[in-house]
Order: C-alpha cells, then sequence, then structure tokens
C-alpha cells in the first residue's frame, strides 16, 4: 500500500469515526429534546431507593442513547441536593444497562439506508414547523449519519487489516491484559464508549480477524474508559461531583477487572457465547448486555457499601455542609410523622441559621474592606440559604394536616415564619455585599463619621442576631428582654444615623454618592434588626417537638 493510499484510509477512518460521534449527538439531542421535562421527573423518582435509581438510570439512557447525558444529569441533582450519592450510584448502574441499547441499534445493519436516512431527517427539520416534527428530523438524521459514519469506518479497517503492522498489532491483543488496555485507551482518547463498540463491531463486520476472547477484553476495557468522561468534566465541579464521578469509575474499575478475572478463569464462557450466536454483530451486543445485567444485578446490593468507601476515599469537609443540600430533611424513603418532620426541619433551621449570621458577619466585613472575595462568597451563601428556605418550606407545607393537632399547627406557623425571616436576612446581606462592590466601583466614598455611625449600627445588629440565634437554639426565653432593648436601640441609632447624615450633606462634608450607598446601609442594617427581633420572639417561651 502506498503512502498516499495509507494516508487516505486514516482519513476516512477518522471521518467515519467523527460522523458516528457527530450522529450519536445528534440523535441524542434530538431525543433529550422529544423528552423534554419528563427524563427530569423520571430522575427525580430515583430518590425513592436503590431499585428505582436504578430503573431511571436505565430507562433514561435508552431513550437519550447516552449514559453520559444521564450521567451528568444525576451529578446535577447530587449538586442540588435532591440525591444521595447511593442512589446516584444506583442511577450509574441501570445507565450502564441502559447504553447496552446502543449495540443492538447498530446490530440492524441499516447503513445501506444510511442516505435515505439522512435526507428524510433533514427534510422534516427544514420544511416542518412543528417543534416536535424538527426533533423527529434531528433524530432520524442522527441515526442516518451515525449509520453512515459506521459504513465509512468499515472499509479503511479492512485494508488496515491486510498490512503486517496491523497483524502484529492484533497478534498481541490477543493477550487479555494487552486487549483491555487497548479498549480503555481508545475509549479514553475520544471519550465515547459506544465509538469504541463501534470500532470493535466494525472490525469483525470486515473481515478482521479477531477472536471473541479478544473482542470481550476489549469491550472490558471500553466500560472502564467509559468513566474517564466523568472524571475529566468533574475537575472544575464541586466536591460532591468529584465524589460522584470517583464512585463511578470505581463502580466502572471493580466490575470491569472482577469480570475479566471471571472471564480469564473461566474460559469457557467466552466458547458459550461463540456457539450461542453465529452472527457477530449479535454476539458483541449480546456480551455487552450480559456482562452489564449480571454486573449490575450484584452490585445493586452494595450501593451504600461503595458510597461509604468513597466517602472514606474523600471525607466531608466541614465547609461543604454550605452547599445546597438538606441534611436532615427527606433522609428517610417512606413518608415521615409530622413529628419528625417537625424535628428534621428544626435540625435545617438551626443550620440555615449559622450559615445566615456568618453570611451576614462576611457580608459587613466585605463593605468595610472592599473585599470582593468575601463578596463573591457571601453571593455564593445566598444561593444555599434561599435553596434551603425553599426546600424546608416545601417539607413543611406538604405535611398531612389531618396529622396536625392545634400545637402542631403553631409549631409549623413559628417555623415558616422564622425561615422566612432568616431568608430576609440572607437577602439584606447580599445587599450589603453589593454595596461593597458599588462603593469600590464608583469611587463613592463615606465620611469617617459616617463610617463609625455604620460600625455601631452593625455591631448592635450582630449581637442583636446573635441573641435571637440564641434563644432560638436554646428555646431559654431568658435573653428576650435583651434583644427588646437592643432593638430599640438599632432604630435609634438608625434615625440618629440619618439625621447626622443629612447634617453632613448640607455642609458637604461626604459624597453624595456615597451617601446613598449609606443610606441604604443603614435601612438593611435596620431591617436585619427587625427580623432578629421576630426569631427572638417567636421562639421565646415556644413549645417545639423535642
Amino acid at each position: 500500500m502506498g503512502t498516499w493510499e495509507f494516508v487516505k484510509n486514516v482519513f476516512l477512518a477518522l471521518g467515519g469515526l467523527g460522523l458516528f460521534l457527530h450522529g450519536l449527538t445528534m440523535m441524542s439531542d434530538g431525543l433529550k429534546k422529544l423528552a423534554g421535562d419528563r427524563m427530569r421527573a423520571i430522575i427525580e423518582k430515583a430518590t425513592s431507593n436503590r431499585f428505582f435509581a436504578f430503573l431511571a438510570g436505565m430507562t433514561i439512557t435508552v431513550i437519550v442513547q447516552s449514559s453520559t447525558a444521564t450521567s451528568v444529569m444525576a451529578i446535577g441533582f447530587i449538586n442540588a441536593g435532591l440525591m444521595t450519592l447511593s442512589q446516584f450510584i444506583g442511577v450509574v448502574i441501570g445507565a450502564t444497562v441502559g447504553t447496552t441499547s446502543t449495540a443492538f441499534l447498530i446490530s440492524f445493519r441499516i447503513d445501506p439506508f444510511a442516505p435515505l436516512l439522512i435526507f428524510t431527517g433533514v427534510c422534516l427539520f427544514l420544511f416542518s414547523k412543528r417543534k416536535k416534527v424538527k426533533n423527529i428530523g434531528i433524530v432520524i438524521t442522527g441515526i442516518g449519519v451515525l449509520f453512515f459514519g459506521l459504513s465509512t469506518i468499515g472499509d479503511p479497517l479492512k485494508t488496515f487489516s491486510e498490512l503486517d503492522g496491523f497483524q502484529r498489532m492484533l497478534t498481541a491483543l490477543q493477550n487479555p491484559l494487552l486487549a483491555f488496555i487497548a479498549g480503555l485507551i481508545f475509549t479514553v482518547i475520544v471519550q465515547s464508549s459506544a465509538a469504541s463498540l463501534s470500532v470493535v463491531i466494525s472490525m469483525s463486520i470486515s473481515g478482521v480477524q479477531l477472536d471473541f476472547n479478544t473482542v470481550a477484553f476489549l469491550l472490558l476495557g471500553t466500560h472502564v474508559g467509559t468513566c474517564s468522561t466523568a472524571l475529566i468534566s468533574s475537575l472544575a465541579g464541586s466536591r460532591e461531583s468529584k465524589r460522584a464521578a470517583l464512585a463511578f469509575a470505581t463502580y466502572k474499575v471493580i466490575c470491569g477487572v472482577l469480570y475479566g478475572a471471571v472471564l480469564a478463569a473461566f474460559p469457557g464462557f467466552i466458547g458459550w457465547f461463540e456457539s450461542a450466536w453465529s452472527d457477530v454483530v449479535m454476539r458483541i451486543a449480546m456480551f455487552n448486555l450480559f456482562y452489564s445485567l449480571s454486573t449490575a444485578g450484584v452490585m445493586i446490593f452494595f450501593t451504600g457499601q461503595l458510597a461509604a468507601f468513597v466517602h472514606r476515599l474523600m471525607p466531608r469537609l466541614p465547609e461543604e455542609d454550605r452547599v445546597k443540600r438538606l441534611l436532615y430533611l427527606g433522609k428517610d424513603d417512606d413518608e415521615p410523622s409530622a413529628n419528625t418532620t417537625f424535628k428534621q426541619a428544626y435540625s435545617e433551621i438551626i443550620r440555615m441559621s449559622k450559615m445566615v449570621s456568618e453570611n451576614l458577619g462576611l457580608a459587613i466585613e466585605s463593605f468595610y474592606d472592599k473585599d470582593h472575595e468575601k463578596a463573591a462568597a457571601v453571593m455564593d451563601t445566598e444561593e444555599t440559604i434561599d435553596y434551603l428556605k425553599s426546600e424546608i418550606t416545601a417539607h413543611l407545607v406538604h405535611i398531612r394536616s389531618s396529622e396536625l393537632s392545634p400545637a402542631d399547627i403553631e409549631t409549623l406557623s413559628l417555623m415558616l415564619q422564622t425561615v422566612s425571616d432568616l431568608e430576609r436576612i440572607g437577602d439584606h446581606a447580599e445587599n450589603i455585599a453589593e454595596y461593597s462592590m458599588s462603593a469600590e466601583n464608583q469611587s463613592a466614598l463615606i465620611s469617617d463619621g459616617g463610617m463609625e455611625d455604620l460600625h455601631i449600627l452593625s455591631d448592635t445588629v450582630l449581637e442583636s442576631l446573635r441573641l435571637a440565634l440564641e434563644i432560638l437554639e436554646t428555646r431559654d426565653s431568658s435573653p428576650i428582654l435583651r434583644v427588646e432593648n437592643i432593638e430599640q436601640n438599632i432604630d435609634d441609632l438608625a434615625k440618629l444615623s440619618l439625621e447626622k447624615h443629612v447634617w453632613r450633606l448640607k455642609n458637604e462634608v461626604c459624597d453624595p454618592r456615597g451617601g446613598i450607598i449609606f443610606t441604604n446601609m443603614v435601612s438593611d442594617l435596620e431591617r436585619c434588626g427587625d427580623h432578629a427581633n421576630n426569631i427572638a420572639n417567636v421562639f421565646a417561651g415556644a413549645s417545639l417537638s423535642q
């Protein structure tokens, strides 16, 4: 074979692989658009237990033909605190089974009709005004491009199989370990186990002499290699997404290595597949399915242990409690009683209150220091506070009213009011953080007298909030008089600060632009004091479920 002929075949093989990947992506995107919110509804069911998680992962992957899309969606649920790591592993196990449908799709061998499918899909996309029909057109076009790419790969691979170097490579791959590593490396490079599978199938269809033992270990390597996508994408994510990617990789490695050991110890399995299915493509598809189902059938009962192992490898850090997650509510598979929900909600409220107190203090620091990093941290924490307010409220309002006694109804009202007050303090902290950036960006100056007034007011507000949260946590009403006295002091300080500010403006002592920020700061701090007073009065002497 001449140099140009070799280069041309390399280009054809790469182009065919690119078309296959693009077709698979088009088909997956079109199916996701057709499925719409139903995918999210399906995966939300995964929060029930590991078996629902398995079914959700498998169903979504069959629908969208992409285990990566399913895993990424599940990681999003973990980051949102809507799914535990154990449930995520259940979804991943289901996705591994669901992705085997790709091999069966390829086994239909409709590549002679690929150009017709592309033409039909493009026509539907271009000439239809209905969004659903357009999405169907994308799916059909994707299937056509996928099979067209698959057919393009075949001829170059058949030509390569006649080369001495290629034959030596195939001989080397008869070593199961080398075949496993080759499948893993190729999948890491192309970032698609489906693409690796398509190459193996194309080689088999094209007459490349691959014994099925080599094919089996190549496929095991592709299954392990597919976890690289999750690992790479998690590098820029949260620690929880890194933990999820590590769980995914651990599951894949355990299954791949143990199954490889079983095949090496019992080579009769390979012979059984060869005798049971004469068609090479169906044989590959069935091996893929058998591997995924058998490993899933075992590992689904060890999701909790695997999650615990991953937590030991990557233990939780103290700052992780500040991420968007419910630590106490919603941990039971069954619907909890009203009393249990109150206890769990109270624990979440205490956690939220500490977060709010720290965030207000950090926001005030960012204002005085004009520190953008502290202000950004305040903004991030505020998102978590908003999330907690929404989730705690949702759990409380879903308590069945038939279970509630008059005392329970009072407790429910107190909790809802307190959550609202805490969230409002968080909003004011966010405003203060924004002022820190405004003060720097606009070069707005606040006079020394104004800054001194703000320091006194903010210190007083923080003391009021500290006492209010002490009452909330201990349910000891003894500090309530101090809180009320401080609240009156805050009102007096705010009024006096504004009067002094007007005097400074008249005497041109302070910058009017800084004056706007000053009055806003006084207003936000005073309202924080009001909300702290509300919390103290709500919980002073309140009888909550212990």
